[in-house]
């Protein structure tokens, strides 16, 4: 690589850092959901210079992550009803197609390593419910089972092959997880049940029946949404 193709890359590299960065502790609860934040606090928080900050600015406005108010600066983004219904609306258009191609055509080694990890977590959660010498399901669990979750649901989008669904889709799912960080965090009430829609889906897609994917997914984030605005 040439001296003057290096330098082209260098800004490149330093938005995707600093975009990295950002989301990294947004989604880490280092920055919060409505709270205001200057250049200056973004330049100390990601270790990246102003240049590269001023450059993420569009693009986390163009993705709804952050706007800029009069007077006031930057405001990152609220979670309220209207950014829960247009989130779990843009997953369920999206992910309703996806799942009935996924069904049709993945791979049998794909289905059965998602059926492995979900029915692994399941078995593990009934063990630590049933040892009376443990508390209960633990915090290393519940991480394993939020990664299985995402795991699965980018498995079936990026199944499609399509960069531009899959970028759409990975801006949307740091609005869920937002979402679920603010209002309905996987915990041990709600991590079995979950895998157990994560298990109607696999099902049907081992079954090679596109449109009962399609209700199981449909169900699953319906049900999501519905935990997310306080309906169950």
């Amino acid at each position: 690589m040439t001296t003057s193709a290096k330098h082209d890359r260098e800004p490149v590299n330093l938005r995707s850092r600093a975009y990295e960065s950002f989301t990294r502790r947004l989604l880490a609860d280092e920055i919060r959901p409505g709270q205001f934040i200057s250049q200056r606090e973004l330049v100390e928080l990601t270790e990246l210079p102003l240049g590269a900050i001023r450059e993420l600015i569009p693009r986390l406005e163009a993705e709804g992550l952050v706007k800029t108010v009069p007077q006031r600066g930057m405001q990152v983004a609220h979670v309220d009803l209207n950014l829960i219904r247009d989130a779990f609306q843009f997953r369920l258009f999206l992910e309703r197609e996806a799942v009935a191609l996924f069904a049709q055509e993945a791979p049998e080694a794909t289905i059965r390593a998602l059926l492995d990890d979900h029915e692994r977590i399941i078995a593990a959660c009934a063990e630590a419910e049933a040892d009376a010498s443990a508390s209960g399901i633990q915090p290393a669990l519940l991480k394993e089972a939020q990664d299985i979750d995402w795991a699965l649901h980018l498995t079936i989008i990026d199944a499609l092959g399509n960069a531009i669904i899959s970028d759409a889709y990975r801006v949307n799912q740091i609005k869920i997880r937002l979402i679920k960080q603010s209002k309905t965090k996987l915990n041990t009430t709600v991590l079995v049940p979950t895998m157990r829609e994560h298990l109607a889906i696999i099902h049907a897609t081992q079954a090679r029946d596109p449109d009962r994917a399609k209700a199981a997914i449909s169900a699953h984030i319906l049900s999501a949404r519905d935990r997310a605005i306080g309906l169950r």
